[in-house]
């Protein structure tokens, strides 16, 4: 018996990973479809044609990217879902909106017209009965301390040359968001949980988690 099965989990069901760069998303993400056998939806970061521009002048590039987020996220929830489901999703398109381009709209990098553009693209595709939410959204959440290391520790030019204000900014909106996120039901998890990399059985302990989460039957131990 997988672990799928054994925790009763749907073989249609969604679940979102989301987090502040640096928590672990794809890791746990791959772990998560490999014990239950479904698959993946990983965010492209090298294809991104804006990435590296935006990081070297966030005003400039700002609603560019949000809308190249914004399109590809929303064209992968429509495959994942034609798919019939089935998937382990690394970011979500919410977090889009709730966070990068508010943040940038604050903070006066992204102006007034391209915001209120952008808010209106993402209801018009998200905020209506017809599209389709996860089952599960887990959140991966840990110090600022602990994010910066393992930033450093992957050591992507583009995030290392990133005033440290910025992260800080992040992962306050990060927890603002979360807090009030209400489109799916919510796990959150610490990052100092599990350990994936010394321990892979330790991906068992979220799924249970993620099944409690989801009111399947988790067996008795």
């Amino acid at each position: 018996m997988n672990l799928r099965e054994k925790y009763n989990i749907p073989k249609n069901a969604v679940i979102t990973v989301a987090g502040t760069v640096g928590v672990g998303k794809s890791t746990i993400t791959n772990a998560l479809a490999n014990a239950l056998q479904f698959r993946t939806s990983l965010e492209k970061v090298d294809s991104n044609p804006y990435l590296d521009k935006f990081y070297s002048d966030f005003s400039r590039w700002s609603f560019h990217l949000q809308i190249y987020f914004l399109a590809e996220r929303f064209k992968e929830q429509k495959r994942i879902f034609e798919y019939g489901g089935g998937f382990i999703q690394d970011r979500s398109i919410y977090e889009d909106t709730g966070i990068f381009a508010k943040m940038h709209y604050d903070k006066g990098t992204m102006t007034n017209v391209d915001y209120e553009t952008y808010r209106s693209l993402f209801e018009a595709m998200v905020m209506t009965p017809y599209f389709p939410h996860p089952d599960v959204l887990i959140y991966l959440e840990g110090s600022l301390e602990d994010i910066l290391d393992r930033i450093k520790l992957r050591g992507r030019p583009m995030e290392q040359q990133t005033p440290i204000e910025y992260w800080q900014e992040m992962h306050k909106r990060y927890e603002d968001w979360i807090n009030a996120f209400t489109f799916c039901p919510v796990l959150r998890i610490n990052i100092n949980e599990y350990d994936l990399i010394a321990d892979e059985s330790s991906i068992e302990n979220v799924i249970e988690k993620v099944a409690t989460k989801m009111n399947r039957k988790v067996p008795v131990r």
